[in-house]
């Protein structure tokens, strides 16, 4: 069996970046060290508590019968409805004993290396801040709410916690070929905004939809966007949108198939082949697809998110 991990890697240090590999220019707060971890989660207030319980009751009034039962259960398995921001400490205790994997403080969003060093090791690097009121509906960068409430539920699931693991192990390979921005593709498309098939119908795996109530029901619900089967080769070429609707949800038949699409997948020969930029635009498809909607695009044509378009 061919997989996309490196053979002589142990993934007990840091990776270097590779000279000449593009990756994001991120300053270092002088605070932390190179594994970017603060050393602490901060002491959450009241009124971050009450941010926290209001963005969890917005979501548990959309996604029941949306979200996938893996998430709704690893809900449960966690306690995340006991109020307030969880405590990375209790949280880590109940994943390690589920699958071994736990929940590390970082300040912001973090290098891709170090990123992709973490997942190695099973640990989970959530955003120690959460937004604003003001900030409320949509915040840029990743917050504890996105990355603890999206993400760790999931993770509670062999499979999916195994697939996180050697994602982060193949960040090694696309840092050798040049590739990050491909792989990049393959995480957006599935670990954020990601759907499933449960019972011959899409239900929602992906923490950016998961974490959005607007997402929630566009993703599922609306003729605009696409909707396709997964094939892991045709992702890594595809462009993506980062501050609106997705044009394009991709659907994965169960978490045993994603990890088959990657794991087996020869990475060395598809990044051989893989031009430095996208292929394929985000609302394209083409005639490789197995599609299960082929959306009518109307939000995107109307100008998204900037234009107050409806998400129909």
């Amino acid at each position: 069996m061919v997989t996309i991990v490196e053979p002589d890697s142990e993934f007990s240090a840091i990776p270097t970046v590779p000279e000449g590999v593009f990756t994001a220019p991120l300053r270092r707060p002088p605070h932390i060290g190179e594994d970017w971890l603060e050393p602490q989660q901060r002491a959450y207030t009241s009124d971050d508590d009450a941010i926290w319980n209001d963005l969890f009751a917005r979501q548990m009034d959309i996604l029941p019968g949306r979200a996938c039962s893996s998430f709704m259960a690893g809900l449960q398995k966690l306690h995340l409805n006991r109020g307030g921001v969880p405590d990375f400490g209790d949280l880590s205790e109940e994943l390690g004993k589920l699958t071994g994997w736990s929940v590390v403080p970082v300040p912001m969003l973090i290098p891709d290396h170090v990123f992709f060093w973490h997942l190695a090791n099973r640990r989970f690097p959530a955003g120690n801040f959460i937004r604003t009121r003001e900030t409320f509906d949509y915040i840029q960068e990743p917050d504890v709410f996105h990355d603890v409430f999206g993400h760790v539920p999931l993770l509670t699931d062999p499979v999916f916690a195994d697939y996180m693991q050697e994602y982060g192990k193949a960040g090694w390979k696309a840092m050798r070929y040049n590739r990050l921005k491909a792989l990049g593709a393959l995480y957006w498309y599935t670990v954020e905004f990601g759907l499933i098939l449960e019972h011959g119908e899409p239900r929602i795996y992906g923490a950016g939809i998961l974490s959005g109530p607007r997402e929630a029901v566009f993703a599922l619900e609306a003729q605009s966007p696409n909707r396709i089967m997964l094939n892991v080769d045709r992702v890594m070429r595809t462009d993506y949108v980062i501050s609106d609707l997705q044009p394009t949800y991709f659907v994965i038949e169960s978490f045993e198939d994603l990890y088959r699409q990657t794991v087996e997948r020869d990475f060395d020969r598809l990044y051989r082949n893989l031009h430095p930029g996208f292929t394929y635009a985000n609302a394209a498809v083409i005639d490789i697809d197995d599609v299960l909607q082929r959306g009518t695009q109307e939000y995107h044509l109307r100008g998204g998110r900037g234009s107050d378009a409806d998400p129909v």
